[in-house]
């Protein structure tokens, strides 16, 4: 007998010995019927006020639904998605056959429990014309069903997204915008600028507008996110950014249109995340900052200002030779003075014959005495005992240079695996004698030399992987800009690195700023030209102040680029030349405003990642993995309530972002991965045992 027809049975019973009692007297139940009959009767009480079973907690993928119809400000979302890697499914609007939008789609069931394939979803705008009216129904049943958010990356302000009509539409430059620190944006200190790189050309547009009242009778309240003041107003704000709550559903609505290479595109973009996914997903976010300087203890050559050249490295015969720059232990002890002031080490790559060779020709070298003295307050790092160029053979005769030949068999000369091998040994004995401490398995060669160089070099020097291997280097420094993508050599990976705004041939300013007019500037303006020849990759501009030229346009300048690369969770290193730290020190206000400028729109929590090299290549080898990791779909994450579980192959690492509070395994448990930006995130390396997190409740609130 079925549970229910025993019910139905225990009641029919009841009723007839209930009619009975007006024709005889009653029999008394034994006592073992009584128990029964109120145990039935419990069950029964749990039964009806137990929730139904349909609201047990459905299962969310960690996987983010982006409608792409190509405008600018989905795609920076896009992007920002990207860099953080967080798993993203899109459908292109401008396909011909693209995924269709419906309940299916967007979910199904997985061993019997309700599946949400997507966390979030991202909108071009909040009606995006490319959809079906059927397709934004589903998706508005979908939000409502498993309480998933949406993100409408440029909108129109109107009543449909809680808004009234703009009380300014127009060019946003240089406005200083207020956030809510709270919540997702606490990672920042305040304020949020617009950038404004130009007085001719409108860089940032959008619209200022006032929310609706809120109306409880229909459950619709705005959330104020980000406003500005609108301008021309007698201290009115409007809305840039905020959430309409409305019938079960949450909408980020922004109404600026922004690119990925925005600054407040890019200091915003990770709040905006945290928000979308309720601060859990996959992917991990830093800010990273880190300055080698090359060349250390050797005398680097000067540019003339008087020819336009640098004796000795590219000027015709006969240009006498300009003093070559060497720092002194002045300039030490100034380093060291700014590092402890501004809390930020920068990394001396070191070639020890510059000091051989002083104490060899004066029998004491004053600035090898002051760094070995303050060695402990340095990271040190190896560039080679000589600085010798590793690669092919050069062949001065011809401008450019070109690789020499065998002039019996016609094959490329290239520098031996055992002179890379003793450039590379030799330098780092000269340290140990010294007593430097530094990564014996991080190298960066004189002129990223040894690896391809086009046009004259378009292959690895074949000797230089042998000798990587021969001295156990597992970290190269390249050139981002002719070797962007990280790659194998023998036992090293390659770390790109991105040079800073100053010459390697310079200590003073007006060196500096002439050289900069020469490169920049047409012919008739006593440039160079190559501005003119090469339009696609030069602008000309016009001649700077030799004396207010490098503060005025060249540091902002560095600055600006600069920044991007941090805000681009970029863990490229830096790089700069000795040369910089010396008489004029010029590469001190270029590293300061970076700073400076951080520091003002984040807060502690938020802190400059300064990795050295290897730390740097490691983070680098990472997300790679992650991206191939996700391309083949390895990995399956998904929260249910506040619990968090990533499946995949052993020996996987994966990135994952969750609240603070969060713990591995039970509630009780340690707390997961590191605190950053008011977050924990980690690579966690999986095993054959599923991961789980517990989240705190807030985090699916």
């Amino acid at each position: 007998m079925s549970f229910a027809a025993w019910i139905r049975s225990v009641s029919r019973t009841t009723g007839s010995r209930d009619s009975a009692r007006r024709r005889r007297p009653a029999v008394r139940p034994t006592r073992s019927v009584r128990l029964a009959l109120c145990a039935v009767l419990a069950l029964v009480g749990t039964l009806l006020a137990a929730p139904p079973a349909a609201a047990a907690e459905p299962r969310i993928d960690l996987r983010v639904l982006l409608v792409t119809d190509g405008s600018h400000s989905v795609e920076a979302i896009r992007h920002f998605l990207q860099l953080e890697g967080v798993p993203t499914t899109v459908v292109d609007l401008a396909g011909g056959t693209r995924q269709k939008i419906t309940p299916d789609f967007l979910a199904d069931q997985v061993d019997g429990v309700d599946r949400a394939k997507f966390q979030a979803v991202v909108l071009p705008s909040a009606s995006t014309p490319g959809l079906a009216a059927a397709e934004h129904t589903a998706l508005a049943d979908y939000e409502r069903r498993f309480r998933i958010r949406e993100l409408d990356a440029f909108s129109w302000p109107g009543a449909d997204v809680g808004l009234n009509t703009p009380r300014y539409a127009g060019g946003l430059d240089g406005i200083t915008s207020t956030v809510s620190t709270a919540g997702p944006f606490r990672y920042l200190r305040g304020p949020v600028r617009f950038e404004d790189n130009s007085p001719t050309v409108t860089e940032s547009y959008g619209y200022l507008a006032e929310p609706l009242p809120d109306d409880p009778a229909v459950g619709r309240r705005f959330e104020t996110v980000l406003t500005a003041p609108v301008p021309g107003g007698a201290g009115e704000r409007g809305v840039l950014a905020g959430v309409l709550h409305e019938n079960g559903r949450e909408r980020l609505v922004l109404t600026f249109a922004s690119n990925p290479h925005q600054q407040q595109s890019q200091v915003l973009s990770h709040g905006l995340i945290t928000w979308l996914t309720r601060g859990v997903h996959l992917g991990y976010q830093r800010n990273y900052f880190s300055v080698h300087i090359d060349d250390v203890f050797l005398p680097d050559a000067r540019w003339s200002v008087e020819h336009n050249c640098t004796p000795g490295d590219g000027c015709p015969p006969g240009v006498p030779k300009t003093p070559d720059i060497r720092m002194n232990p002045l300039d030490v002890t100034h380093l060291l003075d700014w590092q402890r002031r501004n809390d930020f080490p920068m990394d001396m790559y070191y070639n020890g014959e510059g000091s051989d060779e002083a104490v060899d020709r004066d029998g004491v070298d004053p600035l090898t005495t002051s760094f070995v003295t303050l060695r402990s307050s340095f990271r040190w790092a190896n560039h080679t005992y000589t600085h010798a160029f590793l690669g092919c053979v050069q062949d001065y005769t011809v401008v450019p240079w070109r690789c020499a030949t065998d002039p019996a068999t016609g094959q490329v000369l290239y520098a031996s695996q055992e002179q890379i091998a003793e450039e590379i040994s030799r330098n780092l004995q000269w340290a140990r004698d010294r007593g430097l401490a530094i990564r014996e398995d991080e190298l960066v060669t004189g002129e990223h030399s040894g690896m391809r160089l086009v046009p004259q070099q378009p292959i690895d020097n074949p000797n230089l992987a042998p000798a990587l291997t021969q001295t156990g280097i597992r970290w190269i420094g390249s050139d981002n800009s002719r070797d962007p993508v990280q790659r194998r050599i023998g036992s090293a990976l390659t770390v790109p690195r991105y040079p800073l705004n100053t010459f390697y041939n310079v200590a003073k300013v007006v060196e500096e700023v002439d050289e900069y007019n020469w490169i920049y500037t047409s012919r008739a303006d006593g440039g160079s030209g190559i501005c003119e020849d090469n339009p696609q990759t030069t602008t000309c501009i016009r001649p700077l102040d030799l004396t207010t030229g490098y503060r005025e346009k060249i540091v902002p300048e560095g600055v600006a680029m600069t920044m991007r690369h941090v805000l681009g969770n970029d863990p490229r290193p830096h790089y700069a030349h000795q040369s910089n730290l010396a008489e004029d020190r010029i590469l001190y206000p270029m590293v300061e405003g970076v700073l400076q400028g951080y520091r003002a729109i984040y807060a502690a929590n938020a802190p400059i990642v300064n990795p050295r090299l290897s730390e740097a290549g490691l983070q680098l080898q990472r997300q790679a993995a992650w991206r191939q990791a996700v391309e083949r779909g390895d990995v399956v994450a998904y929260q249910r309530g506040g619990v968090v579980t990533v499946q995949g192959p052993a020996g996987v690492e994966v990135p994952l972002t969750v609240p603070e509070g969060a713990r591995v395994g039970t509630a009780t448990g340690p707390a997961y991965g590191e605190g950053y930006a008011g977050e924990r995130s980690t690579y966690a390396r999986l095993t054959a045992a599923p991961l789980t997190v517990v989240t705190p409740a807030t985090a699916t609130g």
